[in-house]
């Protein structure tokens, strides 16, 4: 291993320009006469717009123009995944305007947009439109909205996008019907506002000499937002739309879709010919961003008297909210249910999913996206079941692990795991969080008065959503490979494109690794584009952990490629058949001879070809690669968690925090490292603070601001111990798994499988996220009260 190849801890290249405050960020970009647009948006859940009267804001000063969904007729902003009911029937659907048109169905929605020669004068200008709204009954609630509750959209009255489910329902009920024990639980999987440290931004430009528009983007995914947003909303043929998404300041998911702004933005800026620059404020993000996870769950799990798990039902409502967001539809269906079986080998499984629309922002992937959800309602049942049966929680996961032999492991929900070894995740959790030594701590804590709690979750993700053609038929309207263009210079440095795209995790560092090390080339003669679909020739962004698993893989095919041609270009040189080369360290050599060439000097006779096999290459050092995957990646692995909880003020303490994750091959330790950590501070504020509140009756987001939505913080969470062990995935050559989310799905059910640990001697059972104190010490009292009335 070289101090900068595959598996050195190499410090990010990116981070100088970042921490010194010279990133460039949507929000940093200013065109030549460029104009700024104001959103303004519905201040109620559901109302029907009677009119519209601008004339005032005309008038402002400053105001260049202003539209309304009146005026901007085009396209529905689609969904990219299209779900059957269970009957085969097609989903709800329904139109997605860009600005509101006739009614609004959530607060937030898009109302018009004030476009003027300043920020200022446009957010002025926004408070003078008159809008005669008729306000209507909404449904907030998913209950509520699939008993008969006012319906979202008029032509869908029963608010179900769709019905849909997986696996045999009347095979797993009877199972169920000789069942030894049976655990069941009521799960609420909070809703969440994704917070990524940039907000959304968006700049359209058009220009009149050539017709083509530009658009620049907080997103993940740049070539996607120019698929749907041209072919689809606007009209607009590819080779007229570029996309740049330049440094994105956090994605977490909320920045994978095409949002109404991108497209009005880009629309205006065609009708006034003046760039149009938008950037969201923190107040607007809460209200517009798509949120994440909001399912309500029912589950029961079935066992046989030895404590083995022989049967799995689970029944979700998944809020939708008002509209069908990009990938929304897809991420209670096939990226939960088909995880439903964990790490576990349990043999029958049923899973029906009511996707339901309501009157609240439009949710979808978070960081997990239907992994973390699966795992925590999974979790919580073997921990329950775990109790149930005075079964000790170590020994129910080792009795119910697929054996390390089993591998490849087909799940009776589809998905058929390459690779893992949950046994040694487990085994290296234990001693990093010294289970051994918790009852000594607990005993401890109880002489302060406090009560301590162990909690475990053993799980395992999907990544690299793959290959497009099985996706495709069940439902996804895009494919799902990447591409890589490698482009070696003259002097032999290289510029990479890939379609992936970096907003955080440190692709420019990683990838670079990746050249450095195949190549043999200094890590800093290696330069990463990625983000601008006038570079990159198409490519699928980066979500669901699949950088390196696809991204990085189309990168090996393109260096295998540019390899290969170079050792032709060499034996030529070398007077030697292209079979007798031999390439490493950056060197080609013959082999059994000291004839060698350095990488760079091969480079230079490919641009230089007075040397060079014309008739059987062509001139130049430049491949490309696409790479759809033959499967997904499956990380997995053990998080445990001990608390403290003071039962006076119901103050839960993480005092440790303890994650071993199998992520396959680790590129760079040190980025792994950061991408788990960040994981789980995300899944501790699920678990401990975070929760979108809407007020049933009006419609209104009650935490809309930092004032009332907790974030963690520093002072929230223990210092990280953090490991990995190490499987290889099996089907593509770097044996990566992905890390980026594996945080944040583990830990949430193992914070609160701590939690009901402390709690449950008092006869404390269940606790829903987040288990705020006032939550935990009411879950306390009124246990005290319970046993006092025995």
């Amino acid at each position: 291993m070289s101090d900068t190849g595959i598996g050195a801890a190499v410090r990010r290249k990116e981070d100088f320009r970042f921490l010194t405050g010279q990133g460039n960020y949507t929000d940093d970009i200013n065109r030549p006469n460029q104009t700024y647009g104001y959103i303004v948006r519905s201040p109620y859940a559901h109302a029907t717009i009677n009119s519209i009267d601008t004339s005032s804001v005309k008038e402002a000063d400053g105001v260049v123009a202003v539209f309304t969904g009146e005026d901007m007729q085009v396209g529905s902003i689609p969904c990219g995944w299209g779900v059957n009911n269970k009957d085969g029937s097609p989903m709800n659907e329904p139109f997605h305007p860009a600005l509101a048109q006739g009614k609004v169905r959530h607060v937030g929605d898009q109302v018009a947009i004030v476009i003027a020669e300043t920020y200022a004068q446009a957010k002025d200008a926004a408070e003078l439109l008159e809008v005669d709204y008729e306000e209507l009954p909404a449904s907030i609630n998913m209950e509520n909205a699939v008993n008969g509750g006012p319906a979202v959209h008029d032509d869908i009255p029963s608010n179900l996008c769709y019905d849909w489910e997986l696996g045999d329902e009347a095979e797993v009920n009877a199972v169920f019907d000789n069942a030894h024990h049976i655990t069941s639980l009521d799960i609420v999987n909070n809703r969440l506002v994704a917070n990524p440290m940039e907000p959304r931004a968006a700049i359209g430009e058009y220009d009149t000499a050539t017709g083509e528009y530009t658009l620049f983007t907080t997103s993940q995914n740049p070539h996607v937002i120019r698929l749907l947003m041209g072919a689809f909303v606007l009209q607009i043929p590819e080779h007229k739309l570029r996309v740049v998404a330049p440094d994105v300041g956090g994605g977490f998911g909320t920045k994978i879709y095409h949002y109404a702004e991108e497209a009005i933005v880009t629309w205006a800026a065609g009708q006034i010919k003046r760039p149009i620059k938008w950037t969201c404020e923190r107040a607007d993000a809460f209200v517009s961003d798509a949120h994440g996870r909001d399912n309500l769950t029912h589950c029961e799990l079935a066992l046989d008297a030895d404590g083995k798990f022989i049967g799995l039902r689970v029944y979700t409502k998944a809020n939708m909210g008002a509209y069908l967001s990009t990938f929304s539809t897809c991420v209670p269906t096939y990226l939960h249910s088909t995880l439903l079986a964990g790490v576990y080998t349990t043999p029958v499984i049923y899973s029906n999913v009511k996707a339901v629309f309501t009157n609240t922002v439009p949710v979808d992937a978070y960081r997990g996206a239907g992994r973390p959800e699966a795992t925590y309602l999974l979790e919580r049942l073997v921990d329950r079941a775990a109790r149930e049966m005075g079964i000790p929680q170590d020994e129910i996961r080792r009795k119910n692990f697929i054996p390390t032999d089993a591998f490849p492991y087909q799940t009776p929900v589809a998905l058929q795991y390459d690779s893992g070894d949950y046994f040694a995740t487990l085994e290296g959790a234990q001693k990093m969080a010294d289970v051994d030594g918790f009852a000594a701590r607990k005993a401890e804590a109880a002489s302060r008065g406090k009560l301590r709690g162990l909690g475990y979750s053993t799980y395992v993700e999907a990544c690299g959503i793959a290959p497009s053609a099985v996706v495709g038929s069940l439902g996804a309207r895009a494919g799902l490979f990447e591409s890589a263009n490698i482009r070696v210079h003259p002097t032999g440095s290289v510029t990479v494109y890939t379609g992936s795209h970096s907003h955080g995790q440190g692709h420019e560092t990683t990838f670079a690794q990746l050249v450095s090390d195949t190549l043999g080339i200094p890590i800093e003669n290696v330069d990463i584009s990625h983000g601008d679909t006038n570079k990159v020739a198409f490519g699928m962004g980066t979500y669901g952990s699949r950088s390196l698993a696809v991204g990085g893989e189309a990168m090996m095919k393109a260096l295998n490629k540019v390899v290969d041609k170079a050792k032709k270009i060499a034996a030529h040189v070398l007077e030697a058949d292209a079979g007798d080369i031999e390439f490493a360290d950056g060197k080609f050599a013959v082999t059994g001879t000291d004839k060698e060439m350095a990488f760079g000097d091969v480079a230079l006779t490919a641009y230089v070809p007075h040397n060079f096999p014309h008739d059987e290459l062509e001139p130049g050092l430049e491949e490309q690669a696409f790479y759809d995957p033959n499967n997904f990646t499956f990380p997995g692995g053990c998080h445990i968690c001990e608390v403290e909880i003071d039962p006076e003020t119901g103050v839960t303490e993480i005092v440790s925090m303890s994650a071993m994750d199998d992520v396959g091959r680790v590129i760079n330790p040190m980025i792994v490292e950061g991408q788990i950590q960040g994981g789980l501070a995300q899944g501790i504020g699920q678990a401990l603070l975070e929760g979108a509140v809407y007020d049933e009756d009006s419609g209104q987001l009650l935490n809309g601001s930092y004032m009332d939505y907790t974030m963690p913080r520093a002072d929230d969470l223990p210092s990280f111990k953090v490991g990995t062990s190490e499987t290889l995935c099996a089907h593509n050559s770097l044996g990566v798994k992905g890390c980026g989310e594996v945080g944040a799905i583990g830990s949430p059910p193992s914070v609160i499988n701590a939690i009901v640990d402390a709690l449950w001697d008092l006869g404390v059972t269940d606790i829903s996220m987040p288990a705020t104190p006032q939550k935990v010490w009411h879950a306390i009292q009124d246990a005290k009260m319970a046993q006092a009335a025995e």
